[in-house]
């Protein structure tokens, strides 16, 4: 009914007048693809969205049309491309023309406080000043060195965690996913706001926060016609409006609480210990493009909002993924154990430190061969081209979508030998993997991360978390599959590409885990 009322309501009028007033647009030159709908674009649309189309649809779609294929919702045209040099070309080489966002529908404004962000904010200076913000005050290797004591922190609580999910069990038999998004959202609370928070506390963030992303998916009945939409579903609009105040009411003390602790430590006592936190450098920006002002609260509580988003579920679910391929395989997993005990022998009860991970050349084939095998979207966020732009002897329009299939370029034939398999081998010498650049810079052959300018500024700092949690859980448990069970590698799509059952594994410790 919801589809019936905006479709008469928005897409036929626009769409009509679009098509009679702007009959340039319709004589350039698009990429192919299937037969669309008058006023309604392709009937698959109906079914799917962008970011739920599966990779067996694409395929098919690229086969039939070629590696740069046109879809349409409406007067909405989206670009796939599924080639790596194309996209090499697009994201490097024309890296600048490629590199801007689509603007958002209304109603998504509230999400991103006018796009006032990272992941969706538009190709400009506003951009570039808070890309540059967190790249140099948070992910710059010498200040992920400052939050080592906040990983062993959050590895002991994890470790705890698990042997007591374990014990509990009867079998040791856990269901470990809770587990890790609750570790990794704990770090990243202390990455932002530069405390300790106690269990509850945390908890209290992390359920707000996914509470309100949980409904970022019905923002979509809003972008049509604002106005009477906001009234036709004015029960869904309060409860996100309401969701969005939780998470305000949560964030802001803290946000209040760092500014505060700033200012008397300027004026007081300047040899005091102080965590540098994401929250201090966002309180020290200020918009030269828009007078110089400070940037507000509820801007600040978005870019946090997008910083757990961005560091909890993508190495969550990438560490899950990871698990699962070394329950499976044994023999793997195996391997790994006895690099990691050659690398650091027999501590007395401590951990890997993360200087020991530069000894592990296996370990970063295993997390390497994860990320290609198990990426954590099927396509990156939509790009946008800044202005109309020939492309292959086609041309892409300035307000199409620009999407690049991820998942094409992983598992592409031509590159991977046997690309379904798990073989952290081809990441070792003499591997088709070895030497591979996961920035894609001087070409690619798979882009977990996104490629060019709009990559995951945060892909070292998860490159680190997947090799730490990966070595310390394994050094730390046997992982084997349930009794009478088999690890289920279906996947299904939420805030990144997760598997369908959540991994259940049989735990038994190596060792006493420590309590303190």
């Amino acid at each position: 009914m919801e589809a019936v009322v905006l479709i008469l309501l928005s897409l036929v009028v626009p769409a009509a007048l679009y098509l009679l007033l702007s009959p340039s647009k319709r004589s350039k030159k698009l990429p192919p693809g299937p037969p669309a709908v008058p006023f309604l674009g392709n009937l698959l649309w109906l079914r799917n969205s962008v970011s739920h189309l599966n990779h067996s649809l694409l395929k098919d779609l690229h086969a039939k049309y070629g590696p740069i294929i046109t879809l349409r919702v409406g007067s909405r045209l989206s670009i796939f491309i599924a080639d790596r040099f194309l996209a090499h070309k697009a994201l490097i080489e024309l890296g600048a023309s490629f590199s801007d966002r689509p603007t958002l529908p209304a109603a998504n404004h509230l999400l991103t406080s006018d796009q006032h962000n990272i992941s969706s904010g538009r190709y400009g200076p506003l951009w570039r000043l808070f890309r540059r913000n967190l790249a140099t005050e948070i992910l710059h290797p010498a200040k992920i060195r400052v939050f080592s004591p906040a990983r062993e922190w959050v590895l002991a609580v994890l470790l705890r965690d698990l042997e007591s999910r374990s014990a509990e069990s009867g079998d040791g038999t856990v269901v470990a996913m809770e587990s890790f998004q609750f570790a990794m959202f704990s770090l990243l609370v202390f990455m932002c706001f530069g405390e300790k928070l106690d269990e509850k506390e945390i908890r209290d963030i992390e359920d707000a926060h996914r509470s309100y992303l949980q409904h970022f998916h019905e923002l979509k009945v809003f972008s049509f016609v604002p106005s009477i939409s906001k009234y036709v579903f004015r029960r869904r609009w309060t409860t996100i409006l309401q969701l969005k105040r939780r998470q305000r009411d949560l964030f802001v003390p803290l946000i209040r609480a760092r500014r505060a602790q700033k200012e008397n430590r300027q004026q007081n006592d300047k040899r005091e210990r102080f965590v540098h936190s994401y929250v201090d450098s966002l309180i020290d920006i200020k918009l030269a493009e828009e007078g110089g002002r400070g940037l507000t609260e509820d801007e600040i509580v978005t870019l946090c909002s997008e910083f757990f988003t961005a560091g909890t579920d993508t190495t969550a679910t990438a560490l899950q993924w990871t698990m699962a391929e070394l329950v499976k395989h044994q023999e793997v997993q195996q391997k790994l154990l006895q690099e990691i005990e050659e690398a650091v022998g027999i501590r007395n009860g401590e951990g890997i430190k993360e200087e020991d991970l530069q000894k592990m050349q296996y370990l970063k084939a295993v997390i390497m061969e994860s990320l290609r095998r198990h990426p954590p979207a099927q396509v990156v966020i939509p790009h946008t081209v800044t202005g109309d732009i020939e492309f292959e002897g086609y041309t892409i329009p300035k307000e199409a979508t620009v999407n690049f299939v991820v998942t094409e370029m992983n598992w592409d034939e031509k590159v991977w030998e046997a690309p379904k398999e798990f073989r952290p081998e081809r990441f070792m010498s003499g591997g088709e993997g070895e030497g591979v650049d996961v920035t894609g810079t001087r070409e690619i052959k798979m882009m977990p991360f996104g490629a060019g300018r709009r990559i995951c500024p945060g892909y070292g700092l998860a490159m680190l978390h997947l090799e730490y949690f990966v070595a310390n859980l394994l050094r730390e448990f046997n992982w084997e599959t349930a009794e009478g069970e088999e690890v289920d590698f279906s996947e299904k799509h939420e805030f990144t590409l997760v598997m369908k059952n959540p991994l259940r594994a049989r735990l038994s410790p190596r060792r006493p885990i420590k309590t303190t």
